[in-house]
């Protein structure tokens, strides 16, 4: 009776410490979004979508910074999706037990984890500092090399979660590798790729020290690739720093269109495969 009694205890103990770390973590998170609400709301306006940023004391919008912010990530994502993707392939189908899989195991890890400035750095002195001048095309790469190890390392853990009595059916029914990749392997972890594919995106989304060090900003409308251009990181750190109220309002206002931005994208993604998942529940 004494060992149930002390079970249940420890049971009680350990839940109520998973419940208050739960609970810290929730705090933080509905007072972070408690303050962008609050804050973004009050500033949003049609102005916002329809004007550049103005100088201090004048009235203005966010367009040209959100169209960048579009332009350089959509550009990162582009780039970067698909080679980590194959990456990853590589790493969990091939690549398990060879040296080239270890070695580029190592380095991925080693990008996951570096500072999103020692990024920015890397393009500037490659790219940048070669190149002369800042320009929207380093800022992708820069973002690009950023997405790279995420999508690589989710890839990777998806795949690998996948039941090899999945694949040997497949090739018991006469079926090459690269089918069974394609149509059973990489189907069956599609929701978790997609999910790091938008853990990346919405990394990206917000990063500034990259882009300070590669695409600047741009006060004017700008859509050329080689010359900077302006972004919501950027602007929003500017804007934020300054002294000017019109200013702060307007950063408050990036912040909560790039929140919104990234929050609408996960929910569409999980409504679309959950109504896949309902339509054909079994990949082949």
């Amino acid at each position: 009776m004494n060992l149930v009694m002390r079970r249940k205890a420890i049971n009680a103990f350990a839940l109520s410490l998973s419940l208050a770390a739960m609970a810290f973590g929730l705090v933080w998170l509905i007072w972070i979004l408690w303050m962008v609400i609050d804050l973004g709301v009050g500033a949003l306006s049609l102005r916002l979508f329809t004007e550049m940023t103005p100088p201090p004391g004048c009235a203005g919008g966010l367009m040209n910074a959100i169209v960048g912010s579009i332009i350089m990530v959509g550009l990162a994502m582009l780039m970067a999706t698909p080679i980590a993707i194959l990456a990853g392939i590589y790493l969990a189908e091939y690549g398990r037990r060879t040296w080239l899989g270890k070695i580029t195991r190592f380095v991925n890890d080693i990008l996951l984890s570096a500072p999103s400035i020692v990024i920015g750095l890397f393009v500037y002195a490659v790219y940048v500092a070669q190149v002369g001048k800042f320009s929207a095309m380093s800022g992708a790469v820069a973002l690009a090399l950023l997405v790279i190890p995420v999508v690589v390392r989710t890839t990777e853990d998806m795949l690998a979660l996948v039941p090899n009595t999945l694949r040997e059916a497949a090739f018991a029914l006469g079926a090459p590798k690269w089918k069974v990749i394609m149509l059973v392997t990489l189907r069956s972890a599609k929701t978790g790729v997609v999910t790091g594919i938008l853990l990346a995106l919405a990394r990206i989304s917000g990063e500034t020290a990259p882009l300070l060090f590669t695409a600047l900003s741009n006060q004017f409308w700008s859509t050329d690739l080689s010359e900077p251009m302006a972004n919501l990181p950027v602007t929003i750190f500017k804007f934020a720093m300054s002294p000017f109220k019109d200013w702060q309002e307007l950063a408050w206002a990036g912040v909560f269109i790039i929140t919104l931005g990234v929050l609408a994208l996960n929910i569409a993604a999980r409504v679309m495969f959950r109504q896949t998942t309902q339509r054909r529940p079994f990949p082949g």
